[in-house]
């Protein structure tokens, strides 16, 4: 692994924040020591009690000139976002921002794309929406007239802002499944924080399919509080909603709907999809076994409100010694 490319992260969440308030945060964040920043990208939050649901594009443009970090956003191009629109945001960050940006592309949730009123297809039908997207807007950073009918419609477009260089998509995977078709197709691949030997499963079928030597990101869903039982209390107040299989999350159309499934998770059943403690030792081992397994880019979220006492407690006793590590691979 080049140690020079591992980058650790600061997770930018919508749903929980307003976006004047993660500007903030994200800058606090820089200054203490992180390396990248993730944003979210949703219409809808994960539930009334997070009650937030900042434009993330809007904020990603004042978020890259308030800092000097690289950017990506996890996005689903093809229903809430037409895949012309899509490559033209992402050629004019880039254009401003060189290297600075990268474009996480997921097949998306029915909660956030139903708001567009048509039909949400099937896994199989999204997962073909989504490569076919990604092809689009390739070919318009290419600087092609495209024109296309099918899942996706297109018509004679073409762009004249474009940056020097191919904006680098990321492919979003869940499962083994989905990461070793990712692997065939994506510039590197993000998922999200599992026990280690289910990581290893998404690291082999990434590698199976094609992304062996590809950058290799994972946002790492934590609670860091000053005790484990408040950490463990903030993190079921804010993140209970979220701890369900993929195919499950996928398909709910409603925030009642999530907030009906998230009454049924104790706060003692969120581990292992959170990562709660209040031991920077503790954190530190669990990332650095992340980064043994040949992921490059982590992006933490602490999915708790108290944002400024992690990222200053972090900051302190988490990233220097992570870094360390990080030299030695």
């Amino acid at each position: 692994m080049d140690n020079k490319n591992i980058t650790i992260g600061y997770h930018n969440s919508h749903e929980q924040f307003k976006p004047s308030h993660l500007l903030a945060l994200v800058q606090k964040a820089e200054l203490a020591g992180f390396t990248n920043a993730l944003s979210s990208d949703h219409f809808y939050p994960w539930s009334e009690n997070q009650g937030e649901s900042g434009y993330a594009w809007s904020w990603l443009g004042a978020a890259m000139q308030a800092t000097s970090l690289p950017f990506g956003v996890v996005s689903a191009p093809g229903q809430r976002y037409h895949p012309a629109i899509a490559a033209q945001k992402v050629a004019t960050l880039c254009e401003m921002f060189p290297h600075r940006f990268f474009l996480c592309a997921g097949s998306g949730q029915f909660l956030n794309e139903r708001i567009t009123g048509q039909k949400w297809p099937n896994k199989q039908e999204r997962n073909e929406r989504l490569k076919l997207c990604v092809d689009i807007m390739r070919a318009l950073w290419r600087g092609e007239t495209v024109s296309h009918k099918g899942l996706v419609e297109v018509e004679n477009a073409k762009l004249y802002t474009r940056p020097d260089y191919m904006p680098p998509v990321i492919g979003a995977a869940i499962t083994p499944e989905t990461a070793e078709w990712v692997g065939s197709w994506a510039d590197g691949m993000i998922t999200i924080s599992k026990p280690a030997d289910e990581l290893q499963k998404m690291v082999e079928a990434f590698h199976r399919g094609g992304g062996e030597g590809k950058p290799m990101h994972l946002k790492v869903q934590l609670s860091y509080h000053t005790t484990k039982e408040k950490a463990r209390q903030t993190a079921h107040e804010q993140w209970k909603n979220n701890v369900f299989p993929s195919a499950l999350l996928s398909d709910i159309p409603t925030v009642k709907g999530f907030d009906a499934a998230g009454t049924m998770v104790k706060p003692d059943e969120l581990e292992p999809h959170v990562r709660i403690s209040d031991s920077a030792q503790e954190h530190i081992d669990l990332l650095a076994k992340d980064l043994e397994l040949g992921f490059t880019h982590l992006h933490l979220h602490n999915v708790n409100l108290e944002q400024e006492q992690y990222i200053e407690f972090f900051g302190e006793r988490v990233l220097p010694d992570l870094k360390k590590i990080a030299a030695q691979l």
